[in-house]
């Protein structure tokens, strides 16, 4: 596996376990009469507008970042992993050091209390905006033109990124399936963690994405 595959990789997983993301999708499901019913349209919602971006911009995008040598990034491409980088680890520094606001986690419920009794338009559209990878979009959309890849190696990279960083809530559909009124209740103790623990485990891993980028923009702009 190259470094840009790796970053992929960790870009992906950064946006798997983003906090907000996973919050959203939890209560979306437990706060819902139907669980599947709205927990699949936001699905569908945030799988598609993840996957729309992601077409678009092999169009616009391309392999523009794309260099001649692997190793050594363009120099572009090489500012805007510095800057990335700094971004990823100032927020990090932000949310670690910002305690938990009830009034914040009070809102977020009652957001989703709405969508999960609201039509499916309403239910696709908040999927699209509340559990969308984000921040982690642009970054993976320059990690895969680095790659070089034709159309159809674009397209499965970007289903990749797509698929993983919604895992998540993927999986929970599929145990609602299987065993749902053992999910929920999973899913009712899984918020506690969310609220405590989810921003270390989230911050580690966009920690060694800022790391890569750091890494791989100073080897550009010092070649």
């Amino acid at each position: 596996m190259s470094w840009i595959s790796a970053e992929l990789a960790l870009t992906a997983l950064a946006a798997m376990l983003s906090p907000t993301t996973l919050t959203f999708s939890v209560l979306v499901l437990v706060l819902g009469e139907r669980p599947l019913r709205t927990g699949f349209w936001f699905y569908l919602g945030a799988l598609g507008a993840t996957l729309g971006i992601g077409v678009v911009a092999a169009f616009v995008l391309g392999n523009a970042a794309a260099s001649q040598t692997p190793s050594t990034p363009k120099t572009w491409v090489a500012v805007v992993d510095v800057i990335a980088a700094v971004v990823l680890l100032v927020l990090v520094v932000r949310v670690l050091h910002r305690p938990a606001d009830p009034t914040r986690s009070a809102g977020m419920i009652e957001k989703m209390g709405k969508v999960a009794s609201s039509p499916v338009v309403a239910i696709v559209g908040a999927g699209a905006a509340l559990a969308n990878p984000g921040a982690f979009i642009p970054i993976a959309l320059k990690d895969i033109s680095e790659l070089d890849p034709s159309a159809t190696q674009y397209i499965v990279d970007w289903v990749f990124f797509s698929l993983v960083s919604l895992l998540p809530l993927a999986a929970a559909l599929v145990l609602l399936l299987v065993a749902s009124d053992w999910t929920r209740r999973i899913l009712g103790s899984v918020r506690g963690w969310l609220e405590r623990d989810a921003r270390i485990v989230a911050a580690v891993i966009v920690v060694l994405l800022a790391a890569s980028l750091l890494r791989n923009g100073i080897a550009g702009l010092t070649a």
